[in-house]
């Protein structure tokens, strides 16, 4: 089976393309910020230098690894998906289901391999661009030079690897399932992870009340238990997704008619597909909101009582500002290559519709009509776990219930997750939508 999974690694590259710029981003940000780790063992580099430096690697190690875990897995579920055919024919003729789980992880192994080696060199680039940030901060010594070593090259592969052949696991296991006859996935393991997530992330955020205004660990407790509902949120989206749809099905097809009808038909049918797109829309939009206004009342708190910023603070805002980068880089990531994937794979469905009597306009709309759906429902689920985790930080931290701060930063986070989401869906579904209905509808899906 591994012979296999060579061969269609080399045989369909563009099948993995997706998946292997996940594993790309990812491979880099770790090994970039785990050189940190490395650079900070060398000899001659001063504590206050080296606390700075194993700090960013430990916080940024942390939240990469479950990030590259998310836009593997997001991109590999939606790969296996498309692949309900083959994963069917080959269990057709005799292929057991620890087979099509050894070919599919050897082909995400492979795929990730050649993205961690690709990595290399430009996470040497990046570590010595993040070095030179810190000490154009003040954060670390000038005289320090960047070290790329064992640490982020075993940390580098190490994940990316291991994120790739356990998400590639977990996504074939469930079309295996779904394949067999008789058999349906019940997702117990999901659910069982996505209420540990809420339950953690509700006790990380009552937490908070246990700190004192100025303990330099305040931000901590309501920043990992926004970012822990939003992973729960997230992992619940197919129900949530059917949940809005329940409550906005018929004023979508009363307002956009048509389109809006076939919006709702095939999102209800195939909400379970939907959620690896709703998925970085909810974890985007409450790390960065969460993260980003608590660094914004922190900072105001700061220059409210004329203190002076100390290199603590200014690491913190460092690594706020960095997480919310990565953030931003990796649910695009994620949420573009699920767009696409889903749209284009939809070429022989927008074929039959059009054959049934649809027009190109009114499937435009449907996606349009999707899109908004999706935007609308990952923006409200992401802003209540990141409001779980800003409330109790702004009541300890400033005695005030509501934050000082406007909704400029939320509205830039919601634009750019509203760009990305309909920019990939419109435009995707525009191109495939060139096609001849009749030559559409004949393509095999």
């Amino acid at each position: 089976m591994f012979s296999l999974a060579l061969c269609s690694v080399r045989l369909r590259p563009g099948r993995f393309l997706a998946t292997l710029l996940a594993a790309f981003l990812g491979a880099t940000i770790v090994m970039a910020f785990n050189s940190m780790h490395d650079t900070a063992g060398a000899p001659g580099v001063d504590d206050v230098s080296a606390e700075s430096l194993g700090l960013a690697a430990g916080v940024v190690g942390g939240y990469g690894t479950l990030l590259v875990f998310f836009a593997v897995a997001s991109t590999l579920t939606v790969n296996v998906r498309q692949r309900g055919e083959e994963i069917a024919l080959l269990r057709s003729v005799g292929a057991t289901p620890a087979q099509l789980r050894r070919m599919v992880v050897g082909e995400a192994v492979v795929v990730a391999l050649v993205a961690a080696l690709v990595a290399v060199g430009p996470a040497v680039f990046g570590g010595r661009a993040l070095l030179d940030a810190f000490q154009d901060s003040g954060q670390v010594a000038a005289d320090v030079d960047h070290v790329f070593g064992p640490v982020a090259l075993a940390a580098g592969f190490g994940v990316t690897l291991t994120a790739s052949a356990g998400a590639a696991f977990l996504a074939v296991r469930r079309a295996t399932k779904a394949a067999a006859v008789g058999e349906r996935p019940t997702g117990l393991g999901r659910k069982a992870a996505g209420s540990a997530a809420l339950v953690l992330g509700t006790a990380a955020v009552c937490a908070t009340f246990a700190f004192d205004a100025t303990d330099p660990a305040l931000m901590a407790a309501p920043a990992y238990g926004a970012i822990l509902i939003s992973v729960g949120l997230a992992v619940f989206s197919p129900l949530l997704l059917r949940a809005v749809l329940g409550r906005l099905g018929r004023p979508l097809v009363t307002l956009f008619g048509a389109s809006g009808y076939l919006a709702v038909h095939h999102m209800r049918r195939r909400a379970a597909e939907l959620s690896g797109m709703l998925m970085p829309l909810v974890l985007f939009t409450g790390m960065a909101t969460a993260t980003l206004y608590m660094q914004a009342i922190e900072n105001d708190t700061i220059e409210a009582f004329g203190l002076t910023r100390s290199v603590e603070d200014k690491n913190l805002e460092t690594l706020n500002l960095t997480v919310v980068g990565i953030i931003v880089v990796f649910s695009c990531v994620m949420l573009v290559n699920s767009l696409y994937a889903a749209t284009s794979y939809r070429r022989q469905e927008f074929g039959r519709q059009r054959l049934a009597g649809a027009t190109p306009g009114q499937v435009l709309g449907m996606v349009g009509v999707e899109a908004l759906v999706l935007m609308v429902t990952g923006v409200f689920f992401g802003t209540v776990a990141a409001v779980a985790g800003i409330l109790p930080f702004t009541s300890v931290r400033t005695d005030e219930l509501l934050p000082d701060q406007g909704p400029g930063i939320w509205l830039g986070i919601v634009a750019v997750a509203v760009l990305a989401t309909s920019a990939t869906s419109l435009l995707t579904a525009r191109r495939t939508l060139r096609a001849p209905a009749v030559e559409a509808a004949a393509v095999t899906a």
